[in-house]
This record gives C-alpha cells, structure tokens and sequence, in this order.
C-alpha cells in the first residue's frame, strides 16, 4: 500500500459566511494542491471538506497520514464521538442533532477505504504545510465573499 502525506484546512470568513478549504497530498516527491470553498458555511464543514477532497483524489486505497489543526474533526473521530451519533441517527449523547452528518457521511466511508492516522498541528504555528493549506483556504473564502 502506498504511503501519501495530507495535510488539510479550512477557514471562514465570519462563521458561518464565506469559507474555503486547502489540501496538499504529498506522494514521494510529488506534491498536489487542492482547493475549493462555499459561499455559506462554517469552518468545520470547510474542514471537513478539506479532508474528504483529498482522501477522495487518491486513486486507490492508500495508507494515509493525515495533518489538521482541526480539533473538531481529528477529536470527533479519534474519541469515537462521530460513531456514537451515526449509530444514534446523528444525534449526540445530550440529544441534540450532531452538525454536519452529510458530511461525515462522506469521510467515514473514506475512513473504511484508506488506512488513516490522524495528527493534530497547532494552527497558525509555522508549520509549513499547514500554513499552505491556511493559504490555499482563506484565497477560496475570498472569493466566495466577493460574490
């Protein structure tokens, strides 16, 4: 199984309004960037998107490191929260409606392709990756609030 390198972000102008999302998948020495945003929509869903467009760009099943400095979507995952609301019919334990299911939707069957690790960064902290990635975001929740 090949080894690809992802890292991911998202960024909002106000929350929700205007949003982006940036990805670099690294393979070897080759590195691509993926970008995309919304016109409405918060910070989580364009993190979660981040993630999805790049898992969902790999060709076949990889093993997968996966970088975010989101703590929503890394924590969701790796505390198990996000497989509770599924089984629940995407409601958390304190019975409110979890946001997002669409989405999860999406990254959880990705989740079964791919072998991910996950890896927190702190945002906003020189980590070169990230910093693209923060980059790549806040150009597409620019353009979107522009029109």
């Amino acid at each position: 199984m090949k080894h690809v390198d992802i890292y991911t972000d998202g960024a909002c102008k106000h929350n929700p309004g205007p949003g982006g999302w940036g990805a670099v998948i690294v393979y070897g020495s080759v590195e691509k960037e993926l970008s995309g945003g919304e016109p409405s929509t918060t910070n989580n869903r364009m993190e979660l998107m981040a993630a999805i467009s790049a898992l969902s760009a790999l060709k076949e099943p990889c093993d997968v490191t996966l970088t975010s400095d989101s703590k929503y979507m890394i924590d969701s995952i790796e505390k198990k929260w996000v497989y509770g609301w599924q089984k629940r019919g995407w409601v958390k334990s304190d019975k409110t409606p979890a946001l997002n299911p669409d989405l999860w939707e999406r990254l959880l069957k990705l989740l079964e392709i791919h072998t991910v690790k996950l890896v927190w960064v702190k945002g906003h902290a020189g980590h070169p990756y990230n910093e693209r990635c923060d980059q790549l975001a806040v150009a597409q929740a620019e353009f979107y609030r522009g029109k």
